[in-house]
């Protein structure tokens, strides 16, 4: 029946369900308002604001005088104010520092040299080490995409640094 009704009213038999649903409801809600609801009516309160809006127009008027302060103010370059008052000193920051061109040795190189890498971490570089040791070694610099957490983007950053013997 649902089927037959769906080609009909050209819809799908979920998208008419859901209407059927929606409209079953409604009609629940409004025969419950009708005839089941025996609410009585919530006088009609009258509130006095006249107290905030006295606050409201009053801080009008003070920040007429906020402005013209404002516009003394000198220039800030709040960039170089935070930096003003960071105390920590980033010199001893060592930078990871690349390798040479065609360096290192993608079936013979160690974890430390691996980590050098550009974008190559601790656990990807023991994912290499992993791979070089199940498949005895690399035949091919590209066989790195078979690793997790290596890329074409990543591959292509490292590729000028390994070679394969």
């Amino acid at each position: 029946m649902l089927e037959q009704l769906s080609k009909k009213i050209g819809l799908t038999q979920t998208e008419l369900k859901i209407s059927l649903f929606v409209v079953l409801i409604f009609v629940a809600g409004l025969t419950y308002q009708i005839f089941f609801n025996d609410r009585e009516e919530v006088p009609y309160q009258i509130f006095d604001y006249s107290e905030e809006d006295r606050k409201f127009y009053g801080a009008n008027q003070d920040s007429s005088a906020l402005s013209v302060q404002k516009s003394d103010d000198k220039e800030v370059d709040y960039k170089q104010e935070v930096l003003d008052f960071n105390t920590s000193r980033f010199g001893n920051i060592q930078k990871k520092k690349l390798p040479a061109e065609k360096s290192i040795n993608l079936n013979t190189a160690k974890l430390e040299e691996l980590i050098d890498l550009p974008g190559i971490g601790e656990k990807t570089a023991q994912k290499i080490i992993e791979y070089r040791d199940i498949h005895k070694q690399f035949k091919s610099i590209d066989e790195l995409i078979n690793i997790k957490g290596i890329g074409q983007s990543k591959l292509a950053k490292i590729k000028k640094y390994i070679f394969i013997d």
